[in-house]
């Protein structure tokens, strides 16, 4: 798997989250871009580790950025069981939002976790010429 793919998906699906989410909702909250603004950092990242040299630390960075998209959705996690088990919740909406964030977020952590161990695994790569 081809983690400089995989963030850039991870990238556009957060932005795209988030300008529905805004503009979906009728523009209430500038706390709806959150994810868009989450997706255009780890869109950089995504676009920088496409160079050879920039590849670890800018994958690193990718992660860094989905740790705190967790721990920043974390509370929605609890509010949206309690939603779908038809408790009433405020802002049922962005309940959704966080929950799917997180949820993506703790995906993108795992993928890049087994791929830096696959790349631990596998030794120095080799410089191609």
């Amino acid at each position: 798997m081809y983690m400089p793919t995989v963030t850039l998906w991870y990238a556009i699906i957060l932005i795209v989250m988030g300008l529905v989410g805004y503009f979906g909702m009728g523009r209430e909250s500038i706390t709806a871009l959150i994810p868009a603004f989450f997706g255009v950092a780890v869109l950089i990242t995504a676009l920088l580790a496409r160079k050879e040299n920039l590849r670890k630390h800018s994958m690193h960075a990718a992660v860094v950025l989905a740790v705190l998209g967790v721990a920043g959705t974390a509370s929605g996690i609890p509010k949206f069981f309690m939603l779908i088990s038809g408790s009433e919740v405020a802002r049922a909406n962005a309940v959704v939002v966080q929950f799917i964030m997180a949820v993506l977020s703790i995906l993108y952590i795992v993928l890049a976790v087994k791929s830096f161990i696959d790349a631990r695994r596998s030794g120095p790569a080799v410089p191609q010429q």
